[in-house]
């Protein structure tokens, strides 16, 4: 992050909102942390008639490919294996083959970028690390300590499937993409997960479109756990898993699945899925905090106790029921997100926020609406890669020549 002065401050008159419920308690935040009290000295914030959310977590996104034009619209595909095989043609595209010559470490920062903007401070990435991954100043904070498989049906990518489960020590996650389809490959996954011996109370398996009720009973009996990405679900195989019964249970998280082919970002994904399947906003809100922590083994975010990440999103509270006031709004209605208790991205009234955080921020445009935007986030490459997002008047827009990588990884 920013060579900053770590300012203490406190976030006063305003209400907390968490899967506990609402609190008017002052939120006090030191080095990074959500702390019991705070020094006199500290920065006040007033944030009244405002609302303070944990920092959303995504269980699920390749963040390197947010910027890949997606497949053109087919009929839904029987099984993610086919939306592959399918996707071959589309790398030789102009469009795609462009966007994967932009460099990995480039567009592995756009996805950060795209989740922050959103209110999404800390990601599950699905694919092999990367060294940009573990720069100081990546957007966001990520999944770090598990193990992952790619999928049964796609063993040449990624870690092996045995091998990775039996190295994923038992009390952390391990990943994979399982029952990805409506046919009958699908719906065969969870049981030959199982014969491989890879089905624990630590296995996060990821879309399970094809599990049977019979298999979400097994997958909750053992512990396990699913992220689901209805978005993604919908567009490629025209069907999505019931929620209801893994939601409540508590072994439900949700994913983006990346712009390839889930919708724009967490948001969307959350303001898709109000009032269709039966989940209560608080459900909703679990779904991307307290619920994504406890399945990704992350005791630290999605709650603002004391001792947890600094990591929050505000926005004005719109009366009424408080999730409605972030579940279903736009991005660009965010009033400001905060990683380790400094802003990142802000309404322009929050200008001495970033100053007092000796931070320098950039005048930026989000959908047509003013912002402040870090200026560590405002690379004029890096601000190319997102549709909205864009410079505001007066500001340089020259962005550097930068040296192309092939590869799709």
């Amino acid at each position: 992050m920013d060579r900053r002065i770590h300012t203490d401050a406190s976030l006063c008159h305003a209400a907390a909102v968490t899967s506990d419920g609402v609190s008017r308690a002052t939120v006090s935040i030191s080095a990074g942390r959500i702390a019991s009290s705070v020094a006199s000295s500290a920065y006040q914030v007033d944030l009244r008639d405002h609302l303070i959310f944990p920092g959303l977590i995504n269980a699920h996104d390749h963040l390197h490919v947010n910027a890949v034009p997606p497949l053109p619209a087919h009929a839904p595909f029987p099984n993610s294996y086919a939306w592959i095989a399918a996707f071959q043609a589309h790398f030789a595209t102009p469009e795609v083959v462009a966007a994967l010559q932009m460099p990995k470490a480039l567009r592995l920062r756009h996805g950060a970028l795209k989740n922050l903007l959103a209110g999404i401070t800390c990601v599950a990435h699905h694919d092999p690390w990367h060294p940009m991954l573990d720069e100081d100043d990546f957007p966001i904070a990520l999944l770090r300590d598990y193990g992952w498989s790619y999928a049964l049906g796609w063993p040449d990518y990624g870690p092996p499937l045995q091998e990775s489960f039996a190295a994923t020590p038992p009390d952390h996650p391990w990943l994979i993409h399982l029952a990805e389809g409506t046919d009958a490959v699908a719906q065969a996954e969870l049981a030959l997960l199982d014969q491989f011996g890879c089905l624990a109370s630590n296995s996060v398996l990821i879309h399970g479109v094809g599990l049977s009720e019979q298999d979400i009973e097994r997958v909750i009996a053992r512990g396990a756990a699913v992220v689901w990405c209805p978005g993604s679900n919908l567009a490629l195989l025209g069907r999505t898993l019931d929620p209801r019964r893994l939601c409540a249970v508590g072994r439900l998280a949700l994913g983006s699945d990346s712009r390839l082919s889930g919708a724009r970002d967490l948001l969307q994904e959350l303001a898709g899925v109000i009032d269709r399947y039966e989940l209560s906003t608080m459900q909703l809100l679990q779904l991307v905090t307290t619920q994504a922590a406890q399945i990704l083994r992350m005791p630290s975010r999605g709650h603002l106790s004391p001792g947890a990440h600094a990591d929050m999103v505000i926005v004005e509270d719109l009366g009424g029921d408080p999730m409605h006031s972030l579940v279903g709004i736009e991005r660009s209605q965010i009033r400001a997100v905060l990683r380790e208790g400094v802003p990142r991205i802000t309404d322009p009234d929050f200008a001495e926020w970033f100053a007092e955080a000796g931070v320098d921020a950039v005048p930026v445009l989000l959908d047509g609406k003013p912002k402040l935007l870090a200026k560590s986030l405002a690379e004029p490459a890096l601000m190319a890669l997102e549709p909205g997002l864009e410079l505001a008047a007066g500001q340089s827009r020259r962005a550097p020549k930068l040296a192309m990588s092939g590869g799709i990884g």
